[in-house]
């Protein structure tokens, strides 16, 4: 693999030694060209965050950036996280609350804690926006391309949520269902453009009482299948699952594990920002470990 100055490869979510989403975070990338950043994200395979000074008067201490092989991303998750969590370790934060501009604008980020393992980030997302997939085609095609039946979807709708971008939550039957899907991915971009989303992220109900769930994240053209911890995503489905009913109207932590079914397990903690007994957003978060 070609060698790049300045990036070190973070895995975030982290639930065990082998688990986590792997990030490349260029940490001095204020003289990277977009083309740069783009072949670091394609030598690695992985979306990849960069840390850049804040532009002037923006009121931000960093700016980030956010590739994936085949091209920018506005917002990033997990690489948010790892970006943060390895400028702590660099000692380069100016404070334990910072502001972040993104492409999607900014993002706050926060240090909840201290330990051997490293600074205990959490970032911001906004009020997530929820909407019923109606339409029987578009319905039917979601269930064809991940290869079930109908009777393997729970009695909830399938819903696009979005904080930062829209993903298809499909709620399935058991976590046997989710574990065992086989997408067809050759058809993965053109249902997601037909139904405005940028993934699909089916997932199940582990324990309703503690708000634990599975889940699984099909991209839609980022130039890999899955993704084995997504936080947008998590975020994202943390309004649909209110919007169902399945999780309290409170701060209470929900759990969304993702990427056994890749042997790579993680955990995204979210929990609503509340503000006179509703959600004005989330704080999402979770373990980071050096390497991939």
């Amino acid at each position: 693999m070609q060698q790049f100055d300045n990036v070190e490869v973070v895995s975030v979510f982290a639930a065990g030694p082998q688990g986590g989403n792997p990030a490349p975070i260029g940490y001095d990338a204020g003289g990277m060209t977009d083309a740069d950043m783009q072949a670091v994200a394609r030598a690695f395979g992985h979306e990849s965050g960069f840390i850049l000074p804040a532009p002037q008067n923006s009121d931000c201490d960093f700016e980030f950036r956010f590739w994936v092989p085949n091209h920018e991303m506005s917002m990033c998750g997990h690489a948010t996280i790892g970006c943060v969590w390895l400028l702590d370790s660099l000692a380069r934060l100016p404070s334990d609350r910072l502001t972040i501009l993104t492409r999607s604008g900014k993002v706050r980020a926060r240090i909840a804690g201290r330990s051997s393992a490293g600074a205990a980030v959490e970032i911001t997302q906004p009020k997530g926006t929820v909407e019923v997939i109606t339409d029987a085609a578009h319905r039917a095609e979601i269930v064809s391309v991940l290869g079930i039946a109908p009777s393997d979807l729970a009695d909830l709708p399938i819903q696009n949520a979005c904080t930062s971008r829209v993903k298809t939550l499909v709620p399935l039957k058991s976590e046997a269902i989710l574990t065992g899907l086989q997408p067809d991915f050759s058809r993965m971009e053109a249902i997601c453009t037909r139904i405005g989303s940028t993934g699909l992220y089916p997932y199940a109900v582990l324990d309703r009482q503690e708000q634990v769930f599975d889940a699984r994240q099909f991209p839609q053209s980022s130039g890999y299948p899955e993704d084995a911890a997504t936080g947008i995503a998590a975020s994202a489905l943390s309004f649909g699952l209110l919007a169902n009913g399945l999780v309290e109207r409170s701060d209470k932590q929900i759990t969304v594990r993702q990427g056994r079914a890749m042997a790579r397990p993680s955990a995204i903690s979210v929990r609503f920002d509340m503000h006179d007994g509703d959600p004005a957003g989330c704080w999402i978060g979770g373990a980071v470990r050096r390497g991939a």
